[in-house]
């Protein structure tokens, strides 16, 4: 009995036909959508975010509502199914607000009781992906480290997809309050990935709608960036396959003294190193993506060591292609440093990794002396 209990409780890391079948429809529209002339052009532009793009993952595919509940118009899917279109969203840095709002701020509204009516309406809204939401929280906070603001007042610096948002989630000590995102004063900031925006939001003399009371907003807060974390390790790792990939191709196909670059040992041993990294960090990402679609007690711990893994992984997949595509790789015409950005700036997102790693050492009872 003890191991059946044991095998029944062992995290799946194996992707499933359904999934399978996800990540094959997701790449193809993106594919599709996000070829690299558009993305690099789109990049420099003052509009990161194609919404054309979204309208056809977010509600023309339902992707939006993978994580909501069917009763409350959603797919009633899991956290692995969310972290397959995060790796296809990884892979493209494709830019539009899948993790902050159908991820972080949906997982915010079902923590809260979804049979108030203002809730249930938000989370349906999200669902159809015909509207967005972004918690009013620095895109740095991470579930162990976040500090809520008394009052709704002051400014709330580098939210996340604030800018593109039609609802602001504001987190305070009294509650959660709902604020309509054309009552709040917006102040666009230069983020290091341009296809993920930033913007201080000032919600001096802002009205909110009330959603919940201090106690449940806070656990509700900690829900949604525990759920946003674990599944930018996903995210995290879609920019590294691909880096891998593209480096692997790129070292076949360049030829210097009339052989192939990647024939030569030094380079040979760099992506068989990055490859073991890549493959480490598919496993962690999994097994937070299955942890949290389980409801596992272990989730926290599964996220702690995803983030602190997958985040060091992704920089270095993208430092290795911008170095092994020599010239081509630093130059603007070639999207590796789009892959950079993601990967820096999602390496302080949402914990950094040594925020996720004293979180692991308390979460093990390995406190430092």
């Amino acid at each position: 009995m003890t191991a059946q209990t044991d095998e029944a409780a062992a995290p799946d890391l194996l992707y499933s036909e359904a999934e399978d079948d996800l990540r094959a429809a997701v790449r193809s529209l993106l594919a599709d959508r996000t070829d690299t002339p558009s993305a690099l052009a789109r990049a420099e532009s003052d509009a990161p975010y194609d919404p054309e793009l979204w309208r056809s993952l977010g509600a023309g595919m339902g992707l939006a509502g993978l994580l909501v509940p069917e009763k409350l118009g959603g797919q009633g899917a899991s956290h692995r199914e969310a972290a397959v279109v995060l790796e296809e969203i990884g892979r493209a840095v494709a830019p539009v607000p899948y993790l902050t709002s159908s991820v972080v701020a949906t997982e915010v509204l079902l923590a809260l009781d979804t049979e108030t009516e203002e809730v249930a309406r938000l989370v349906r809204e999200l669902a159809s992906g015909n509207r967005t939401a972004a918690l009013a929280v620095p895109f740095s906070a991470g579930p162990h480290t976040v500090r809520l603001p008394g009052a709704l007042a002051g400014t709330v610096t580098a939210v996340a997809d604030a800018a593109t948002a039609d609802v602001l989630l504001v987190p305070t000590e009294e509650g959660l309050y709902a604020v309509d995102a054309s009552d709040a004063a917006l102040t666009a900031l230069t983020p290091l990935d341009l296809t993920r925006p930033l913007a201080a939001v000032r919600l001096d003399g802002v009205v909110g709608t009330p959603l919940a009371g201090a106690e449940a907003t806070s656990a509700a807060v900690r829900r949604g960036l525990l759920a946003g974390a674990g599944l930018l390790a996903s995210e995290q790792l879609g920019v590294a396959e691909w880096c891998l990939t593209e480096t692997v191709t790129y070292a076949r196909e360049r030829k210097q003294f009339n052989r192939p670059v990647g024939s030569f040992q030094a380079l040979k041993h760099r992506m068989a190193q990055l490859w073991l990294e890549v493959v480490s960090a598919r496993a962690a990402a999994r097994n937070a993506a299955d942890a949290l679609a389980t409801g596992s007690p272990e989730a926290p711990l599964a996220v702690a060591v995803a983030q602190a893994y997958c985040a060091k992984v992704a920089v270095h997949a993208a430092e290795e292609c911008v170095q092994l595509h020599g010239g081509i790789g630093m130059t603007w015409e070639h999207p590796a440093h789009l892959y950079l950005k993601r990967a820096k700036s999602a390496q302080t997102a949402l914990g950094s990794a040594g925020e996720h790693r004293a979180a692991l050492a308390e979460l093990i009872d390995l406190r430092a002396p």
